[in-house]
């Protein structure tokens, strides 16, 4: 029997709602019914012309629904619509795992990936999904002076912007979806140690045994991980790495070097999805652009 060591790994996929709202009361008055079932049919809309002009008619076609009907919606007593929330969740094709459009509030998805291994080099084995986020506004207050007049092209072959953005205290989130039915948290705890390891040395130099364990030792035996579980590795200020699994948080340690090792394994010169590094890549210097 094969036991498989992953290189990593970070419930059930979140889905992200359309639209969200609040109630003061169980009851509500035939015109807000009216109010909402036609904000219901605005958002349906959009969606279908959203198609045509992906950009602004979907949040445009909704705000102004909205306005017509309730000139003043922002102070009624049961709430408002959440025009960020109606961003569709994005799929990975592979996998058909579904990644929201926004974690922690504000770190919105920049692009997908797959991680897969192979056994015995025979065989290839889809572990998890991955999703890469990143608080937009920060990235452009951190970067956009420097790098704002910059094209997308040009962007993505600057080598300075990709270090200021695995250096720089930008908050970043690694959303991990596990796929793999049979995988245990020892093998993630393994994978880590092997991958993750490897790249402390690589920027840290080989003191950092003390430092890889007292990461890898945030995943303990008592965590089950099937199929569907999430694990979140987010970049926090101070270059504090932060673990959910679950949603419950598992730890964090305050290290810069721990912080840009887990990012390389996403977005470094080898990562384990190249065409999502680039696409992540690309996004990223398109929030520069605007």
């Amino acid at each position: 029997m094969v036991s498989l060591r992953f290189p990593f790994l970070f419930s059930q996929p979140i889905r992200p709602s359309v639209i969200s709202y609040a109630t003061t009361s169980r009851s509500f008055s035939a015109a807000t019914v009216v109010v909402c079932t036609v904000a219901a049919g605005a958002a349906a809309f959009s969606g279908v012309a959203a198609i045509q002009n992906p950009t602004n008619t979907r949040d445009s076609f909704l705000q102004t629904a909205l306005n017509f009907l309730l000139p003043n919606h922002s102070s009624l007593p049961w709430g408002s619509l959440s025009l960020a929330d109606a961003s569709p969740a994005l799929v990975e094709s592979k996998t058909g795992v579904s990644f929201p459009s926004v974690v922690s509030e504000s770190r919105r998805l920049l692009g997908i990936g797959l991680r897969r291994k192979s056994v015995l080099g025979l065989k290839n084995i889809d572990v998890y999904a991955f999703g890469v986020y990143a608080d937009d506004d920060q990235v452009k207050n951190v970067l956009g002076e420097k790098y704002g007049k910059l094209s997308i092209s040009e962007l993505k072959e600057n080598k300075e912007f990709k270090e200021d953005l695995m250096e720089l205290d930008i908050f970043i989130t690694v959303r991990l979806q596990i796929v793999y039915s049979r995988l245990s948290i020892r093998s993630v705890r393994s994978a880590f140690e092997e991958s993750v390891g490897s790249r402390l040395q690589k920027f840290g130099g080989p003191d950092n045994k003390e430092l890889l364990q007292r990461f890898t030792s945030q995943f303990k035996d008592e965590y089950k991980i099937p199929r569907g579980s999430v694990i979140e590795l987010s970049r926090e200020k101070g270059h504090v790495l932060r673990t959910t699994i679950d949603g419950k948080e598992a730890g964090s340690v305050q290290s810069k070097v721990l912080c840009r090792s887990i990012l390389d394994l996403y977005i470094g010169e080898d990562p384990f999805d190249r065409q999502a590094k680039e696409n992540i890549e690309s996004k990223l210097a398109s929030l520069l652009q605007n």
